[in-house]
């Protein structure tokens, strides 16, 4: 008889699960890990409702989600992507107020070439647009986008037809795609690079905890799971997403 655990959530999460799940499989015959996407909320309702055994979370843990059990697997951090034709070096906090209010709408207003600025931003429910509205003090209903996305990929993918294109995703998912020949940049966040050391120093001014959460009791195979992705057997996956491993 096959065992399973269904685990759901976070797009960004979920690439380090799911790599994580296949090597557990594989040294576990009869294991079943199901790893589904669909954003953080998702994973945040599954896991309250009993629909998943854990829910993945690429934020902290909000009011009235406290009664969850949360494990945090990694850190991440959220950057600023723009198309690799864009010269742009980075951006303050104010300038990406503006750029997302729209109080500036040229490239020129921040320092760039000469061009219209097209705003991509997350839609509701993503642990990534929570990470970025508590960075700049925005509200969802101040930013004035012109183009709404899901996941990262979509987010990536979006800028990277787009040469006046701004978003903003896991530092980890877009290294990993400029490393593949996306043609997206990183932008500087208050003149900070936006890097895995940065991160793993602290000093990136926009960072998250990669989390999996669960609404109750734990059957012995998930925990066994998620001892698994907190141990050593797991560090080199994270790394390999470019995430920064928790210390132990």
């Amino acid at each position: 008889m096959v065992e399973s655990v269904v685990i759901t959530g976070s797009t960004t999460v979920a690439p380090v699960v799911a790599d994580a799940a296949k090597r557990f499989e594989e040294n576990n015959p009869g294991i079943r890990i199901d790893v589904q996407t669909g954003g953080s909320s998702r994973g945040i309702s599954d896991a309250k409702s009993g629909l998943a055994d854990l829910g993945m979370v690429s934020r902290h843990l909000n009011t009235g989600e406290e009664d969850l059990s949360a494990t945090c697997i990694a850190i991440d951090g959220v950057g600023l992507i723009v198309h690799r034709q864009n010269e742009l070096k980075g951006l303050t906090r104010e300038q990406v107020i503006q750029l997302y209010k729209k109080e500036i709408t040229n490239w020129s207003g921040v320092g760039g070439t000469t061009g219209p600025v097209t705003v991509t931003n997350k839609a509701d429910g993503r642990g990534t647009l929570e990470v970025f509205l508590a960075y700049t003090g925005l509200d969802s209903a101040d930013i004035k986008a012109d183009v709404i996305v899901g996941g990262n990929q979509q987010a990536i993918k979006t800028v990277a037809g787009n040469p006046g294109a701004i978003g903003y995703v896991s530092i980890g998912a877009a290294l990993s795609e400029i490393e593949n020949g996306t043609p997206i940049r990183l932008l500087e966040s208050d003149g900070i690079p936006a890097v895995p050391a940065m991160v793993a120093q602290g000093k990136f001014p926009i960072t998250r905890p990669l989390l999996l959460v669960s609404g109750g009791q734990n059957s012995p195979l998930v925990a066994e799971f998620l001892s698994y992705l907190q141990s050593e057997e797991t560090r080199d996956i994270i790394e390999s997403h470019l995430y920064v491993p928790v210390a132990k």
